[in-house]
């Protein structure tokens, strides 16, 4: 008897190890990785590269060109306005990720932070008002000089040693358009600021200002990391590299500018 039951009990477990064998396991759900965050410092008063229109809303060239990156990375892309002159700061005490906004390429700055290969260049442009007997560099000496403060425009008069000695004030501002401002006004005598930027408020006032022949130099433009973050640098060259080719560069260009002024 006690064998049989043995035996029975046997055929119980052998039956259940089977079924257990043969039932078929539901798969687990895995959820998908979180986008790449990526939170953009920039000066909001800087058109066309970054500036707010009639809506309050960002817009600008930089604008759509870091929208298009964010895309190609699979990452979320947020902007941040902040304190032009504290920008290193901003990003090394990791408040933004990247610093994007008509961000000159100069040495002083590659040892404090990463910079991807040059996709525009600029020129340190000379501004005056149309009535100014200004012509030249050398007739600053005696003149105030606006800039906006923490812009390569401030490194770019200091290298030219024997202009920036005879400048009798070097003014600087928190942003352009106020620099503008007292230019118009009579407070300066002129102004000097990234091309790109100057050009695009004189052609919104014509026969009101004037470009001098000279400047200040010729400057590229990239976009900023911190040092550690060789990774996100890799991934925002290739972005931009890859826009560069199938020519989607080239049309954000033209709508800004009206013609691509992309540096290959």
């Amino acid at each position: 008897m006690k064998k049989r039951v043995l035996c029975l009990m046997a055929g119980l477990l052998a039956a259940m190890v089977l079924t257990g064998c043969g039932k078929k396991e539901e798969p687990v759900a895995v959820a998908p990785a979180p986008a790449q965050a990526i939170v953009i410092g920039l000066d909001d008063n800087f058109p066309p590269m970054g500036f707010r229109d009639d809506k309050n809303e960002l817009v600008g060239f930089d604008i759509d060109l870091a929208k298009e990156a964010g895309k190609r990375l699979g990452a979320t892309v947020s902007f941040k306005p902040i304190d032009w002159n504290a920008k290193e700061a901003e990003l090394n005490g990791n408040r933004i990720d990247v610093l994007w906004n008509g961000l000159t390429i100069t040495e002083e700055r590659k040892a404090r932070i990463l910079f991807t290969k040059p996709y525009l260049e600029n020129r340190q442009i000379i501004v005056v008002t149309e009535k100014s007997p200004i012509t030249t560099k050398a007739q600053l000496s005696g003149a105030v000089v606006g800039v906006q403060d923490g812009s390569s425009a401030v490194d770019a008069i200091q290298k030219d040693e024997a202009t920036a000695k005879s400048i009798k004030e070097l003014k600087k501002f928190g942003d352009n358009v106020t620099a503008l401002m007292d230019l118009s006004a009579g407070r300066l005598d002129a102004l000097v600021v990234d091309e790109i930027v100057g050009r695009y408020y004189t052609g919104k006032k014509p026969g009101e200002y004037r470009v001098l022949e000279e400047n200040f130099g010729t400057e590229d433009y990239g976009v900023g990391t911190r040092k550690s973050d060789t990774e996100l640098l890799s991934k925002l060259d290739k972005a931009l590299d890859d826009m560069k080719a199938d020519g989607t560069a080239a049309k954000i260009s033209t709508q800004w500018f009206g013609k691509d002024i992309v540096k290959k």
